[in-house]
């Protein structure tokens, strides 16, 4: 008969301690990863905690407060209104740099947006004057875009009575 060698190890007995090790390193992670997606549903996608009115801690507005300021309060944008894109040579560069730019309109009333339509071609106009009257220059760095944020925001103001814009956002910015 066989005889076992005092140092011999029966087949498929070694391996147990290993496959164990596995098993509890593999059940580790999947813990993890499902208390990260757990963290991350409630931080993330998870609504905003109600009040005891029933309504969300972000629409919450004060006795005679207006929508409008409770949206202003919020720090929620405005209603916006999208302008299409313009195309302008820049000045003083002898038709050789050329800007073209997008931009929306951020207004305080949504009404306005109905104002803004009927005089889109006065606010058009003048923004195209305005930007083919500056250098390369002017535009090309961050201080140049925040000013002529603000003077597109004036000269389209002028021209609205029943409110105003509140902001300017560039969506498309190309010198070239």
């Amino acid at each position: 008969m066989a005889t076992e060698e005092p140092g011999a190890v029966e087949e498929g007995g070694g391996g147990g301690g290993g496959k164990m090790k596995l098993i509890i390193i593999l059940l580790v992670v999947v813990l993890l990863l499902a208390g990260g997606g757990f963290f991350a549903y409630l931080k993330f996608f998870s609504a905003p905690p109600a009040t005891e009115e029933g309504k969300t801690e972000a629409s919450v507005k004060e006795p005679g407060e207006s929508a409008e300021e409770a949206v202003q309060k919020s720090g929620m944008p405005g209603t916006m209104f999208p302008i299409e894109p313009f195309i302008v040579n820049l000045a003083g560069s002898e038709g050789k740099r050329f800007l073209k730019i997008t931009l929306d309109l951020e207004l305080d009333k949504p009404e306005l947006a109905e104002e803004v339509k009927a005089r889109l071609p006065q606010v058009k106009d003048s923004i195209l004057v305005l930007l083919s009257s500056k250098t390369f220059e002017e535009v090309y760095t961050v201080q140049g875009k925040f000013k002529l944020r603000d003077e597109i925001i004036s000269r389209t103001n002028s021209f609205l009575k029943a409110g105003k814009v509140k902001n300017i956002y560039f969506t498309e910015f190309v010198i070239q």
